[in-house]
This record gives C-alpha cells, structure tokens and sequence, in this order.
C-alpha cells in the first residue's frame, strides 16, 4: 500500500511542490557518514537590508525580465548541483533543514534511546537506512513476500483484493484514501481517485515529443522486471506499457482534475461496482478493512468504467507484471544498490535530468523524515524555530488579512452579498504556525534497526491504520497536513486553513533583522498566496465553514471567470522551453494566489507606514523593495528535463513566470520601475487582469 498520491478537488494548496526534495525517487549512493559533507546550519542572510543586491543585473529592464533584473547576476553565477533537478531559495532551506535534520538523527542514532521513545524509533531508523551493507547482505530477500504474493494471484478478483492490502508494496488501478468530506467538513469520508501509470502524465504515453521517455520507461521496466527474475521480462515490459497507454487514454487531464465540483462524486459501494464493472471494488475494501462503508466519494468518476473495462480485457499474466513492477519500483530504494542504480537512472537522470545520485545520508534523512517526520519535528522546533518568530507571523497574517478585507469592500465587479461571503468567510480562516499543538504519537509503530524495508512498510501500515481509525469519529482540525521542518506552507479549503511550517519562517521569506518591505514582498506574499488560495477558481467553491456549495450570485461569478480567462490566457502565452507554454488552466489556482499575495502583501505594506513616506534605501524606494523581495523568494535554476516535466505535472507555474506574470498586471509595478510601452513585459492598463 506504500503509495503516492494527491486526492483530486481535495488536495492542499501548497505554495511549492519540492520535487527536488523527494529524495526517496533519486535514490542515493553510499557515502561516509561523517559530517564533513553536511551544509552550514546557520539561518542565512541576505544584503545589509535582506535583498542580496549582488544578485541583480542592472544591465536588464525591468520592464523586460523582471526576474532576471532581479536575479540575473544569481542565474549567471550559480551551478545547480549534480544531485539536484533545480537550485534556488526554497532550496537552500531545503538544504538547511535537511542538513538540521541529519544532525538531530545522527544524535539519535549514536545515543540508542530506547525504542520505545521518539528519539529511539528515528535513530533506528535512520540507522537501519544508512547500513548499506546490511542492505546488500539481504539482497531481495526483504521483496520475496510482497512478489510471492503477486506470483500466487489466479484471477482478476484475486489482484484486486491484493491491491487493496496494507501489508506491503502495492500497486493499485484505484486508490482509497480517507479525508475530510468536501460537503460536511466536520466528518471524514472515504474518497476514490483512479491511477495505474508509472509515467508522471498521460502526455507521456500520448504525445510523441514524449516517445523517448516511453520507450526508456520500457526498457526501464524490462531491466527491474530482470532483476526480480520474473518470466519473459522483455515482452511483459512491452505488454505493460500497451496496457497502461490504455489507461492514459481513459484518464483525465490533470486540468480537469483540479475542478471539485466534478470530482465530488458520492455513491454506495454497490452503486460503484454496477458504474464500473469489470473491477472487483468489494473485494479491494475488504481489503482495506472498508468492507462496511456505506459510501464514497468518487473523483474522477467517467474514468472508472473504462479503467474498469481496460482491467477486465487483459490477460491475468499481463497484470501481474504489472502489479510486480510496481512493487520493485516502489521498494528499489530499500534494496541494494543494483536496484537504487536502475531506479535512479530512470527517474532521476532520464525523466528529470538529473546527472548524479543523492548522497545516501540525504535519501535516508528524507525517508525517516516521512515516517516519522512529526517525531523528528518536536526536536527541530525545540532546537531551531524561536517563539518570538510566531508573535511577528500573528501580526503580519493580521496585517495582511485587513489589507485584503479592505481590498474585497473596494472591488468593483463584487455585488454587497457576495462580499458579505467573502468577507464571512476571509474572518473565519484558522491559522497554524510553525509546529502541531500537539505532536503525532508513533509508540505503536514498531522501528527496528536492522529492517529497512520493514521499517517503511510498517511505517506506511501504521499511517493507514491511523488514518482508518477516525474514519467515524469528527474531523480532527487540529492535525498537520506537513511537517515543520518542511519548507512550504498551504491553504487547505475543507478545514478553512492556512499552515506556515517552522523552516519557511526563515530568510529570504521573513527575516526579523530585514527592512519591512522585504518581509512584506517576501513572507508577506507567501501569506497573502495562501489566503488567496481560499478565492481561487477552486477554493472560492468552500464558504467560511469549508463546505462546498456555491455561494456566489450568478452575475459575480460570471465576472470571476472572465477574469480567469483573461489570465488564463495570459500564462497559456508564456512557452517556457521550445514548444512548451504553461498550462494556464493547470496552474490557474496558483496563478490566482500569486496574483492576490502580492497585491495583498503591498497594501498592507503601505498600510504598515502609517500615512508616513516610505524610506529610500540604496536607492531603491519601498514599493522597489516589495516587489524584490517577492523576485527573490523565486529566484531559482532548474534543468529543462525538470521544467518540461513541471509544465505537464504540476500546478504551479516555473519560477520565472511567478514573478514576471505577477507584476506585468500590477499598476503600482508600472510607476515604480517606470515601465514603458514596447518593453517586452508591458501590458495595457485595459488588459491587466484584477482579482484581488
């Protein structure tokens, strides 16, 4: 059941997806344990005023590459490193927390507390991760269960039941999972999404400037298929990827996928199986210990028949090729180095560029981190997050909620009873600030030191078995969705949230010691983002309470979309790399909260002067520094594998279109750098889109 997945309408807002952080995909090398390799632990500092003016290009108008003015000289002088897919700010603190992080287990891996107590169970683990050779010396005996288990399925009923268990790797054409119901957020319900493809998007089995990346995940499976010794490796590698460019024909643009109103589709088990048959749902919620549910809420539901129908129509044999792929790939980070080697020359260097494997210490930090990510969380606050830091985060979510309240009471396409939603739910927001009023109990997971592969299965197990156990009981809403120790934050629309972790609170985003404006365009627009994020295209759907239902007039929400369009089409314009444009339908909900951030960020920014003139420093004035600070939080490299990959994948736009799509609609960024008409990024005042 060890699985990634993000549930469709339903998932976190989040202000970044870290793909370079998911150390678990690039498997890593074996490396000395010293500490000689590991980043300073110092929070970093940017300038005299928190902006690293050195990193500018004045040789470039703002007017034609705001990011790049802003971050040229960076670009020019920074090499990304061999063993990552991108560099820029979020992953310097990336580096940072990773690098505490292996401090903290370290520590707990040379003490052996025992292994009833937090600090025993992540210095196990980490112990077990980083004992390379004990990984070779059992070879794939730990993967014997979990392919015998495939090996012994006779019919379509019998794969079905197995991809619904909990006991091990597992590769599932639908996934459970259970979470708060969109359309009564004070109870949990058990939702359904479709899957099944081992590629990142239907566009890779599809479209032919994908065709090398299919023949390579071909090959791919071909070569782990080997190294289980499973039968006929070479034609069941091709039988799989026939079966799965089914799949990706029946499966729904990740667009598509965004929208909650259509993936919020309720029915009784029963009423599935009759939707979809072909596909044995009973026996994979037994599986699951969900035999007794009543209902559940199916996301992508026109896919189901046809996956259903694709599933029913092929041989059994084919299948279990397919499922004991899954399983290997899954497990290849937990196994020796034949199967890390394999696994990470696919995903890592063919899929996202990548040159060079991770550091062992640096896969084995983010593997703990994901098990037992809260227990390793309670050090690092204690350790690393200052109390003061939360105080000074109250004041400016405070600052930055009244700039945006005044901003909805002054919109001119918002009817009275709109706003009056609008602004009901804008006061209801919670917010969670830097770690979980009370962290996760682990003591009934079982931690071993010389069990890799069964730490992360009962790790995963365990998780579930949490997860099932509130499935009738009121939504916990004092529950973390990331660590604190994780550089990101999100707005969650069910619960009504916004969730600052502890590591973002750190420079370039909020540095006490900075000029305020700075703050502001920095973690001030990250705050403004994640609030915005309750207006999106998606997230206005929630009232205050975190219900779906519409509460728009008509006539306001005919005029919302128009804007969206409008920007929309901006974004869509934008091509990243040769042939490649954003999707500006994917990213529409980003696009939205960046928009509304820093719009918010630079009237609560003015409102923080009070009526007085805001000091020049080094030339710059305040606003400048607003809008360069909001430049600097994005200044990043990213290798085109990387970002072709993003464009498909993910819904939040490169870096460079976060701070130039951003600014070019912003009147105030016009008069501040005196931008022109016929510079590249000028915009008519007509076109400019206004949201928030």
């Amino acid at each position: 059941m060890v699985r990634a997945f993000q549930s469709d309408g339903m998932a976190m807002k989040s202000l970044f997806t870290a793909a370079a952080t998911m150390a678990i995909v690039c498997a890593a090398a074996v490396v000395s344990p010293a500490l000689a390799d590991v980043p300073s632990l110092e929070t970093p500092h940017y300038g005299t005023w928190g902006f690293d003016v050195s990193g500018m290009d004045p040789k470039v108008k703002p007017g034609d590459d705001f990011f790049r003015y802003a971050n040229g000289a960076y670009l020019e002088r920074t090499t990304i490193p061999s063993d990552r897919t991108r560099f820029g700010n979020f992953d310097v603190l990336s580096s940072l927390s990773e690098a505490r992080v292996r401090a903290i287990l370290d520590e707990a891996s040379a003490k052996a507390e025992p292994v009833s107590t937090p600090a025993g169970k992540i210095g196990r683990f980490y112990r077990a991760f980083m004992d390379q050779p004990k990984v070779e010396a059992l070879g794939t005996k730990p993967l014997e269960k979990d392919l015998s288990a495939v090996r012994a399925v006779k019919t379509h009923a019998d794969l079905a039941r197995l991809s619904g268990r909990v006991d091990g790797f597992r590769r599932e054409l639908f996934v459970s999972y259970i979470t708060p119901d969109q359309k009564d957020p004070d109870h949990y319900a058990v939702g359904f999404s479709s899957s099944g493809l081992g590629l990142p998007d239907k566009d890779y089995y599809l479209k032919p400037a994908f065709a090398e990346k299919k023949a390579a995940y071909q090959a791919y499976a071909a070569k782990m298929l080997g190294l289980i010794g499973w039968p006929e490796a070479e034609a069941r590698a091709a039988d799989i990827v026939a079966f799965e460019t089914k799949l990706a024909e029946a499966s729904w643009d990740r667009a598509e996928r965004r929208d909650r109103d259509k993936t919020y589709n309720p029915m009784t088990p029963a009423e599935l199986a009759a939707y979809a048959p072909g596909f044995d749902f009973k026996a994979y919620l037994t599986a699951r210990d969900l035999g007794e549910v009543k209902r559940v809420v199916v996301s992508d539901n026109t896919a189901f028949p046809k996956k259903a129908k694709i599933f029913a129509e092929t041989p059994i044999e084919t299948l279990k090729a397919w499922e004991a792929l899954g399983v290997v790939d899954q497990a290849a980070p937990y196994l020796p180095d034949r199967f890390v080697q394999a696994h990470f020359e696919f995903h890592g260097k063919t899929l996202s560029g990548q040159p060079e494997l991770r550091p062992r210490w640096k896969r084995a930090v983010a593997a703990t981190d994901g098990v037992l990510g809260e227990a390793v969380g309670e050090v690092y606050v204690a350790r690393y997050f200052p109390p003061e830091a939360k105080r000074q985060m109250l004041d400016l979510v405070g600052n930055i909620r009244s700039a945006l309240a005044a901003r909805i009471q002054r919109l001119d396409w918002m009817s009275p009873e709109t706003k009056t939603q609008a602004l009901d739910k804008l006061g209801k927001i919670s917010l969670k600030i830097g770690y979980p009023d009370k962290f996760r109990d682990y003591s009934a997971l079982s931690v071993r030191a010389d069990d890799l592969y069964g730490n992360v299965i009962r790790g995963e197990e365990f998780e579930y078995r949490r997860e099932l156990a509130r499935l009738y009981k009121p939504v916990d809403r004092s529950e973390w969705g990331m660590t604190p120790q994780t550089v990101n934050a999100y707005y969650n629309p069910v619960l009504n949230e916004i969730v600052f972790p502890a590591a973002i609170l750190q420079p370039p985003f909020f540095d006490p010691k900075a000029d305020p404006a700075v703050n502001y365009g920095g973690i001030g627009g990250v705050i403004g983002h994640e609030i915005s994020h309750g207006f999106d295209d998606q997230g206005r759907k929630s009232d205050g309470s975190g219900r779906l239902h519409d509460w728009w007039t008509a006539d306001d929400a005919a005029k919302f979309k128009a804007k969206t369009k409008a920007l929309g089409a901006q974004y869509s314009a934008m091509e990243m790399l040769p042939g490649e444009h954003i999707n500006g339908d994917l990213t529409m909900g980003e696009n939205i909260g960046d928009m509304g951030g820093l719009n918010i960020a630079l009237e609560a920014y003015h409102n923080s002067l009070k009526g007085q003139p805001a000091p020049v420093i080094d030339g710059f004035t305040g606003d400048q520094r607003v809008f360069l600070g909001w430049a600097q939080v994005w200044r990043q490299k990213i290798r085109d594998e990387a970002l072709r990959q993003q464009l498909h994948t993910d819904p939040h736009s490169p870096a460079e279109a976060r701070v130039d799509g951003v600014v070019r609609n912003m009147d105030v960024w016009y008069s501040a750098f005196d931008v022109k008409p016929g510079e590249k990024l000028y915009v008519a005042p007509t076109d400019r889109v206004h949201i928030w």
